[in-house]
């Protein structure tokens, strides 16, 4: 009797597709990411996904011996090959189920059996639009909330600094000139000052808290509700945007870049924030007009902004948000911090030990939403 079940329980299991290669149990730094940065795994489990099956191969970008070694480790009997160029990567990807860091039409049509791409960054807005990604139902994972924490920290930077008149003391600092009473400089506190924070998800929660930690009043919108954590005081749905806005002394934009919130930082919602305010851009250059951000800092509307990304991007040598005193530009690293390379490897590391073994993926972006 009791063989009998176990037979009937292995019959079930292979029917099921439960019982494929077993892989090794996940690493702890794993489980604690999981924890700390509240990832989502998908409902749905890998092995249930259209055309699911232990890939055989799997091609990965950005990569080196050491990490190709962490990535053999959790995929036993996967062939893990670092992407090459030109015509041997498509002959990689003839025979490849999986990628890490490859989402392009080009990839899509040299890998006919290609089933989940696994991104190295947050925003996929190039990767959605990439034609047949929809049709051939690819799972997509990016590497969402993971990069929450310096990206957060990168704004309040930005925020501080042009609060206290960094940029501007900076100037004068290369030209040796001690002058602490520049009346061109305008300094002051951000204790109980409102935030706007636009797009409440991992790292918009994450820029709430510190400026919540710093004594400034939260404010925020989300696309899903209104609901948020106790340090923010108020969360709006995208549709009060403007009306948030004129509450607002710095607006950080964290929003991702969907095509409804492509250009909704524009000369109408620059002229509804609070004179004297400021603009933080950490998510995407496409969010703003940039002929119209130009406009409001010229005309003192505004006092300085923070941009990590523009629109173009890289920003052009002749464009003139090069010349204000009231505006940091950093070329697209908000992310980049000594411990964010390990977080993004974690996260990877562990997608692809649950797509070997059938289990449901961190991250999986919603294609509908396009994040």
């Amino acid at each position: 009797m009791c063989l009998k079940t176990t037979g009937l329980l292995l019959c079930l299991t292979i029917i099921s597709g439960l019982a494929d290669a077993k892989g090794p149990p996940p690493d702890p730094r794993a489980t604690a990411l999981i924890e700390e940065f509240g990832l989502k795994a998908s409902p749905v489990a890998s092995r249930d996904t259209p055309g699911w099956k232990v890939p055989k191969r799997v091609v990965v970008t950005r990569s080196n011996p050491e990490l190709l070694k962490q990535l053999q480790a959790v995929a036993p009997g996967v062939e893990v090959l670092a992407a090459a160029k030109g015509a041997e990567l498509t002959k990689q990807l003839a025979n490849t189920q999986a990628v890490v860091g490859l989402c392009n039409a080009e990839t899509l049509a040299a890998a006919p059996s290609l089933r989940w791409i696994q991104t190295w960054w947050v925003g996929v807005e190039r990767c959605m639009s990439v034609p047949g990604l929809v049709e051939r139902g690819i799972v997509v994972t990016n590497t969402q909330r993971t990069s929450a924490i310096p990206i957060a920290e990168h704004a309040m930077a930005m925020t501080l600094a042009l609060a206290r008149g960094l940029p501007q003391y900076s100037r004068l600092q290369m030209k040796n000139d001690w002058d602490p009473d520049s009346s061109e400089i305008k300094v002051r506190e951000l204790t109980g000052r409102t935030i706007l924070v636009v797009g409440l998800g991992g790292i918009g929660t994450e820029v709430a808290r510190r400026a919540h930690g710093i004594g400034m009043r939260v404010i925020a919108t989300r696309n899903s509700s209104r609901e948020g954590p106790d340090f923010v005081a108020k969360v709006g749905l995208p549709d009060e945007l403007l009306s948030l806005a004129t509450e607002a002394d710095v607006v950080v934009n964290a929003a991702p870049l969907t095509p409804a919130t492509t250009g909704i930082f524009d000369r109408a919602f620059f002229a509804a924030m609070k004179p004297d305010s400021y603009f933080i851009n950490i998510a995407r250059g496409r969010s703003a007009v940039t002929d119209d951000l130009v406009e409001a800092l010229r005309n003192k509307h505004l006092a300085g902004a923070g941009l990590d990304v523009t629109d173009p991007e890289p920003l052009p040598k002749d464009s003139p948000l090069w010349q204000m005193g009231n505006v940091i530009i950093t070329p697209h690293v908000a992310s980049d911090s000594g411990d964010q390379g390990d977080r993004y490897v974690i996260l990877i590391t562990e997608n692809l030990r649950r797509y070997v073994t059938g289990e449901p993926l961190l991250n999986v972006v919603d294609i509908e939403r396009g994040y």
